[in-house]
């Protein structure tokens, strides 16, 4: 996994509360494998015509187009649990995602895939995005270590995460290469219980 620590670009404001993992990632395109044809399943139905041309949607505009960093309404990734909705975010482009409220499963998703998901009130959310729709291109930047988003006026707002999603965000770590940093300690537990235990190994 790609480790996160700082990002600062271009974010785009969405203002509508309780965008679900089904319009993120549409059911059909659940079992398409991951790679570069996400990027155009974020969003997909609202995003593209039948006949694959582009309709009228923020993401499809210039700078919007180029964001990294989406600024949300409340409720954001509800809905089913598909991991397909982080896959389509990410190879988008987006690494992260700043609302006032997740769905606890798509937040999980994100974590696991090295996309942070922020949280901040409604106000400073609401703020945030007014000032995007204002400034077109204007860039959002986020430290993780410090645990705060500096918004396009230079104002900064610093969130909460727990200790072990961020030092696994930081360094780059999904279940399995944290699992392996214990490698040793395994090892000797598996070593001892076959010692004691010679009969289950013959």
């Amino acid at each position: 996994m790609t480790p996160f620590t700082t990002l600062t670009a271009i974010a785009a404001p969405i203002d509508e509360p309780n965008v679900d993992t089904n319009q993120l990632c549409p059911t059909r395109f659940n079992k398409v494998p991951r790679g570069p044809a996400y990027a155009r399943v974020l969003f997909h139905d609202r995003r593209f015509n039948a006949d694959g041309s582009e309709k009228e949607h923020l993401l499809n505009v210039a700078p919007f187009n180029r964001a990294q960093i989406i600024v949300a309404d409340r409720n954001w990734g509800s809905g089913s649990s598909r991991e397909s909705a982080v896959y389509a975010l990410y190879e988008f482009g987006i690494r992260c995602v700043i609302a006032s409220s997740f769905g606890d499963i798509h937040a999980n998703n994100c974590y696991k895939n090295g996309l942070l998901p922020v949280v901040l009130s409604d106000d400073e959310c609401a703020s945030m995005r007014k000032l995007l729709r204002e400034h077109p291109g204007s860039t959002i930047s986020v430290d993780l270590a410090a645990q705060t988003v500096m918004d396009p006026a230079g104002k900064a707002h610093r969130f909460e995460i727990h200790p072990v999603r961020k030092k696994c965000l930081l360094e780059g770590l999904d279940d399995i290469a944290r699992t392996i940093q214990y490698r040793n300690e395994l090892d000797a537990f598996e070593a001892a219980y076959q010692a004691e235990r010679p009969w289950l190994y013959a």
